[in-house]
């Protein structure tokens, strides 16, 4: 069974691995000044059904959406490609797996997603599970 993230992981695991070892030159604002429901949707959206089916099927495919969503619908006022980037390794490491990618190349890639047009969000999610199914690794 996969678990999920909740807020307070993201608050507490993520956010501080963000800020203590991905503020560069551009601090990460406060954790309170997210934008309220807009992160709940996100970690929500991964478990999502419709008809009794789930929508994002297996752990690349929720990990997949959920970094998608993360970098595209700005639950944060600034650092969500870096949030997204420790929220995935958080959400992988629950569920004992995670990335064996250079941190550089993750951003790299996190920056690409965040630049991709919307209209070609299926493309772009499918490339995201492509590219975390090529990177994952148990531990």
């Amino acid at each position: 069974m996969i678990e999920s993230l909740n807020i307070q992981e993201i608050e507490f695991v993520a956010y501080r691995l963000a800020t203590e070892t991905m503020s560069w030159n551009e601090p990460i604002p406060e954790f309170a000044t997210r934008y309220p429901n807009i992160l709940e949707s996100c970690i929500a959206v991964p478990f999502q059904k419709f008809s009794q089916r789930l929508l994002y099927r297996g752990l690349a495919g929720k990990a997949a959406i959920l970094f998608y969503l993360l970098i595209k619908n700005h639950p944060f006022q600034n650092g969500n490609k870096r949030l997204a980037m420790a929220s995935l390794l958080v959400f992988l490491r629950k569920n004992k797996r995670w990335l064996k990618v250079d941190g550089q190349e993750l951003y790299n890639f996190a920056v690409w997603v965040a630049q991709s047009p919307s209209l070609a969000k299926d493309d772009i999610l499918s490339f995201i599970e492509k590219f975390i199914t090529k990177h994952l690794a148990s531990f």
